[in-house]
């Protein structure tokens, strides 16, 4: 492959995301894009002077000069959309979830594997410097064994009315937990070194947002409060909050707290969705110690950068298809065992 990756972004809504970060990436090209609204792709081809611009993806995937596409478009299309680029020989970075369940992940993997492909899940709380930070104190030995996590995502009235695919569990595959938590259990798990879970004993709740729905007129059939306890096969555990719509103390509460033998660690947000503290918690001569850092270092810019970086150098992205999956996973028992309100082994 050249030292320039030519790549497209599907979906034009957490899309623009993925489009400013290939911009800023000097070995990227951004040729093509693709949206079924006429007005949103026109705009974004002319204002950023791109060469193509299709509504239909499978004729964006023909484009021989075209290595690889960043899917973000609604969870319910991710794995049709990601498997028809990669059989047309496209590198994929897909949105979080990867799929709508294990089942459509584990067919994303598996056709990644077969084309010879690389598949990132775009996990993209791993990349902001606070986690970055975190991640290295841990690998450098500082904290310990990692043995317990607790993570979560609150948000008091925070449901996306503005996309009603969200509400609609035919399309979301599900409420906070698919939507926020999944990004929460991921940040966890990677701090923890990716154990493998084999138990999830959870529940789901629909409170609060169901009743605002219909004042509102608006379809709602996913939770909007769930919480779940996870044990992995070293011995680790986690514990999972997550909400749209709870009476909770504030209005965004988003936290991963890891707790090792030798130290500990919080990434939360202040107030909103990407400005965190981070603090490490240690003993040293015999005193409890918090240690603040005043400066990061990030060795990519963004995630599309990590992701091209990994194209040109043949490398395994940071977040794989196979850690997509296996969050999956994740979700798929935590639903089961609200469903069965039974403890679900995962397999």
């Amino acid at each position: 492959m050249s030292k320039r990756i030519n790549v497209g972004v599907v979906g034009l809504g957490m899309g623009r995301a993925h489009i400013e970060n290939y911009l800023k990436c000097k070995d990227a090209s951004l040729i093509a894009i693709c949206d079924i609204n006429d007005e949103k792709l026109k705009s974004c081809k002319n204002e950023l002077n791109i060469p193509y611009a299709f509504k239909d993806y499978n004729k964006m995937f023909k484009l021989k000069e075209l290595d690889a596409v960043s899917i973000a478009i609604p969870n319910f299309l991710h794995a049709s959309v990601s498997i028809a680029a990669l059989r047309a020989g496209k590198h994929v970075m897909c949105e979080k979830p990867l799929a709508m369940n294990a089942k459509e992940a584990q067919e994303m993997v598996d056709v990644a594997k077969s084309e010879g492909l690389i598949l990132m899940t775009h996990f993209n709380s791993r990349f902001f410097p606070e986690s970055q930070y975190i991640k290295k104190f841990i690998d450098t030995g500082n904290l310990g064994e990692i043995y317990f996590a607790r993570t979560g995502w609150h948000r008091r009235r925070g449901v996306p009315w503005f996309g009603e695919w969200f509400m609609d569990k035919k399309k979301s595959g599900g409420g906070p937990l698919i939507d926020l938590g999944v990004h929460r259990i991921d940040l966890a798990m990677w701090f923890m070194d990716n154990p493998k879970p084999v138990s999830v004993c959870g529940a789901t709740y629909t409170k609060i947002a169901d009743k605002i729905a219909k004042k509102m007129g608006k379809k709602y059939d996913v939770e909007d409060l769930a919480s779940a306890y996870i044990r992995f096969e070293n011995g680790a555990t986690m514990a999972v909050e997550t909400s749209w719509a709870s009476n909770s103390e504030k209005q965004e509460d988003g936290f991963t707290q890891v707790y090792g033998d030798k130290g500990g660690a919080l990434q939360r947000n202040l107030g909103d969705t990407y400005n965190f503290e981070t603090k490490i918690f240690k003993e040293e001569a015999r005193e409890c110690v918090e240690i603040i850092p005043k400066s990061y270092s990030l060795p990519w810019g963004n995630a599309q950068g990590h992701f091209v970086e990994c194209l040109i150098n043949g490398k395994e992205p940071m977040a794989t298809g196979e850690h997509g999956l296996e969050i999956m996973k994740i979700l798929d028992a935590i639903y089961e065992s609200s469903r069965t309100k039974k403890e679900v082994q995962i397999k």
